[in-house]
């Protein structure tokens, strides 16, 4: 088992990355790492993540107490956002917020990242919705994160930046990574004329990559959302109006065999997103 001191340089390492890729200006963005259920390290607030060293590094409990701080530090004023995917993952080991230059001008324009244009963003991310505007440091931004994240890995805050989590630190990072790197595709293949988007049988398959491989996380892909004996672990004819207003959940693929992946689970999961979505409305 990696102990804190070594968590702590890596949370430093990172930091450097996020910085000397400019997905952070200044003081801006946090991260975070569980240790176990009831304790996590997260950097301060007020420090540019470009320059931390492991005495920065904070300590809090399950509700972003503080557990220990070295002198002149204390927690990030996000930590809440960070302790919300906690809560509602149990899979996830850490948390990563940013602010990536092309990611965030999405999340200003009100964009969310749900073109399928290239396949290691639909086998990774799937899509990227936009969480609501709230106010930094609030419980405005968990409150309107949460609905999101029992079905996707990242999520744009809007008018603000974006925020990935994973299994753990360096997975969490690489989702930023990929995160703007897709946004950045994105937005260079508009000004070329628009991007060319994969059809629903190239999606199909793309998705059924990702579950051949056994990827972790959220992802449409892994989403049941039907309850017939079809072949569509997205959506199917009978529903697609219904969760079409959903990003990620506008593709079609109807026909074929009976879905290896519906059950009673699925099926309060598909009850729970008419739920989300009635609610978005």
């Amino acid at each position: 088992m990696v102990n804190e001191l070594e968590i702590k340089k890596q949370i430093c390492e990172i930091g450097k990355r996020i910085y000397n890729r400019n997905m952070v200006a200044a003081n801006d963005g946090n991260i975070s790492v569980k240790l176990n259920d009831h304790e996590f390290l997260c950097t301060p607030t007020g420090v540019s993540k470009g320059f931390m060293t492991p005495e920065y590094i904070c300590k809090v409990d399950e509700n972003g107490n503080v557990l220990q701080a070295n002198k002149g530090f204390k927690p990030s004023s996000e930590i809440k956002m960070h302790m919300r995917v906690y809560q509602k993952r149990p899979d996830v080991g850490s948390v990563v917020h940013a602010h990536p230059v092309y990611a965030t001008s999405f999340a200003i324009a009100g964009i969310p990242l749900t073109q399928p244009i290239m396949p290691e963003a639909v086998i990774a991310l799937g899509c990227v919705p936009i969480a609501e505007y709230g106010t930094p440091s609030t419980n405005e931004i968990p409150d309107n994160l949460e609905k999101y994240l029992p079905y996707f890995d990242a999520v744009l805050l809007e008018s603000h930046g974006a925020l990935t989590w994973s299994t753990d630190l360096l997975a969490a990072y690489h989702k930023m990574e990929s995160v703007e790197f897709y946004a950045q595709l994105l937005y260079q293949s508009k000004m070329l004329g628009g991007p060319k988007e994969f059809d629903e049988k190239n999606i199909k398959r793309l998705y059924e990559i990702r579950q051949k491989f056994g990827m972790p996380g959220k992802h449409p892909a892994n989403v049941c959302l039907n309850k017939t004996e079809k072949m569509n672990c997205h959506n199917c004819e009978s529903c697609a109006d219904e969760y079409a207003g959903m990003p990620g959940y506008q593709y079609n693929f109807g026909g074929g065999s009976s879905c290896g992946n519906c059950g009673s689970e699925e099926n309060a999961i598909a009850e729970i997103v008419k739920k989300v979505i009635a609610e978005m409305k």
